[in-house]
């Protein structure tokens, strides 16, 4: 019998005693041998099922994992300190029969509340994590739950430790009432204390988060992770469709919705999610067995990784592999170099954040309405030091261009560069931004959301921010829309790249009445990085080779990189108000 027909009804016939009829037979199976997926309701070996993570073999999809289960898959093996481990509630509205049904639940899971609650090492790197178990009441929070995970949280403050949740819940639990709101608002409160004292909190969503988990600790991350498919709503999809009166479409409220639509970082399959924990943690600055300040603290960075990182070493290589002051190609005019600079085949930002970086992670969205194509950002190394990267994407192809909208942000696009930026002053990260953008979009959805107060915000906003702020002009730096990342410290621009309050094309239509002599306003316009750098517009030019194009963009990240080091070097050693005036200045003198 094949093991897709395990769990199917056998017909046979039987003539003992005479009888004719035939008899529906149960199948045989060793108990514990098959489960059936909930999913695709295919019989599958329950072994198989445990070595692989709990994800169905033949359609992926994901069981739900016991809490303990879970800290074995994430946390180094004899690590684990439990915490709280017998705390319980009581029954603060005198709800007939809850005590009874928690008894229940308690003797049939061996668990004493809805979520687990302590201190392990995750490769070495010491975390304080809590873990939902939705067999206790659909891991519904009440007042021990909501106190389990408070006090996690109170004590890795104390500790200066980062915590990761695991959420998994219905909701609020109803039959405590107000005080089970009250939770909502207690764990949040403890988190607000927690991120004030510059510590990480991982976020991990899985199936499903609902409800007052979702309206509270599980939405207030640094860094929002999620696992493919996982339900996660505030308002459950049965509740909706009962009050809209309509079938939601497919793949609402799912893990994906939520990262098309702002609110997730990134999916991390459950395979991966040890990998990736270790990776965030160590990016933001936890070490394995000690933490990188000695006492726990996250600070600036030393740039000066080994010996011959020196400050004169770096200044020398900087010196040799340096811009010149004047471009290489003299002889190109102005309107040469704007079509240059829209060549479909020149690098793209996300080119250079391989080239020059390592261990980059994206993390997507605005936190509040969506996730741009046409900005791209996260966390990587350079030279082995965490930095914030975020880049204008164009794409290298028409395909990539029409879904990253030709490098014209939205408004969420903005939102999403300034949260990472927000992020990186809160950790100590340095930002380094790419620009190239023919502009901010243009559209009726763009104003309907808000396109000039989401670039205004960032130019306020980065005018305070307390972290170095390197903008690279790598293509098109067109109006607001290229200013809104480039309002930092230094601004460097590529040999034969533009940048400019408009395109040529506008400024010969606006002034002139005539687009066609968009030749002409490019001279006129002094949009060239030669321009710029005579006006003190910018402060560097990086030369291109002849054909610039991917296959030789090594040269310029090779001029790039000792100029990058020097900068790091020269910024981080400043204090946050030299940082703020020198930048204040340098925009106070135009």
């Amino acid at each position: 019998m094949k093991l897709e027909n395990m769990f199917k009804k056998t017909r046979i016939s039987s003539r003992t005693q005479g009888h004719g009829f035939g008899r529906t037979m149960r199948p045989e199976v060793p108990e514990g041998l098959l489960r059936k997926c909930n999913k695709c309701g295919a019989a599958i070996i329950a072994e198989d099922v445990k070595a692989g993570y709990y994800i169905c073999p033949k359609c992926g999809g994901y069981f739900r994992v016991h809490a303990y289960r879970r800290i074995q898959m994430v946390i180094d093996e004899g690590t684990f300190e439990e915490w709280n481990e017998d705390l319980t509630g009581g029954n603060p509205v005198n709800y007939k029969g809850y005590p009874e049904k928690l008894e229940a639940v308690r003797e049939k899971t061996k668990l004493h509340e809805a979520v687990v609650t302590g201190k392990g090492r995750i490769n070495g790197i010491e975390t304080v994590i809590a873990v939902c178990d939705g067999r206790f009441l659909m891991a519904s929070m009440g007042w021990a739950v909501g106190e389990k995970i408070t006090r996690a949280v109170e004590r890795a403050t104390e500790e200066r430790l980062p915590v990761i949740i695991y959420a998994c819940s219905g909701g609020a639990r109803m039959q405590e009432g107000i005080t089970s709101l009250m939770q909502m608002a207690k764990t949040s409160a403890a988190l607000k204390r927690h991120s004030d004292a510059g510590l990480l909190y991982i976020s991990v969503l899985t199936e499903p988060t609902t409800g007052g988990v979702t309206a509270s600790f599980a939405m207030l991350g640094d860094v929002i992770l999620a696992e493919p498919g996982a339900l996660i709503g505030f308002a459950g999809p049965r509740v909706i469709e009962q009050t809209i009166r309509q079938k939601l479409p497919k793949g609402f409220q799912r893990a994906e919705f939520l990262v098309e639509h702002g609110f997730v970082d990134a999916i991390v399959r459950r395979e991966d999610q040890r990998k990736t924990l270790t990776q965030i943690l160590s990016l933001h600055g936890y070490e394995a067995e000690k933490a990188a300040a000695g006492n726990g603290e996250t600070g600036r960075e030393d740039y000066r990784q080994d010996p011959a990182d020196s400050e004169e070493s770096v200044k020398q290589a900087a010196a040799e592999e340096g811009p010149s002051a004047f471009p290489h190609h003299q002889s190109l005019t102005a309107w040469d170099r704007v079509q240059i600079s829209r060549k479909i085949d020149r690098p793209s930002g996300s080119d250079y954040i391989r080239e020059l970086f390592t261990d980059f992670i994206e993390f997507h969205g605005d936190r509040n309405y969506g996730d741009d194509q046409a900005v791209i950002g996260g966390l990587a190394r350079f030279h082995g030091t965490p930095v914030t990267v975020i880049a204008q994407e164009k794409g290298t192809s028409t395909k990539e261009n029409i879904k990253r909208n030709f490098g014209m942000p939205m408004p969420e696009g903005y939102r999403k560069a300034l949260r990472l930026m927000k992020q990186a002053e809160k950790f100590k990260r340095p930002v380094i931004c790419f620009v190239d953008t023919p502009g901010a979009f243009c559209g009726i959805e763009a104003e309907e959301r808000g396109q000039g107060e989401a670039i205004a915000k960032n130019l306020m906003e980065l005018a305070g921010l307390t972290v170095p702020v390197l903008s690279i002009v790598i293509g098109e730096g067109g109006s607001g829309g290229a200013l809104a990342l480039a309002a930092g410290d230094e601004v460097w621009m590529l040999e034969n790249s533009v940048y400019s309050i408009l395109s040529p094309e506008g400024f010969a239509s606006i002034l002139w009445k005539d687009s066609s002599r968009a030749h002409e306003a490019a001279e006129v316009m002094k949009l060239t990085a030669a321009d710029l750098y005579q006006r003190k517009i910018i402060e560097q030019i990086i030369s291109e080779p002849e054909g610039f194009c991917q296959d030789n963009l090594k040269e310029v990240t090779d001029r790039l990189e000792p100029q990058i080091r020097c900068f790091l070097q020269t910024y981080t050693q400043l204090s946050e108000e030299e940082l703020l005036d020198r930048r204040y200045q340098r925009f106070r003198k135009f």
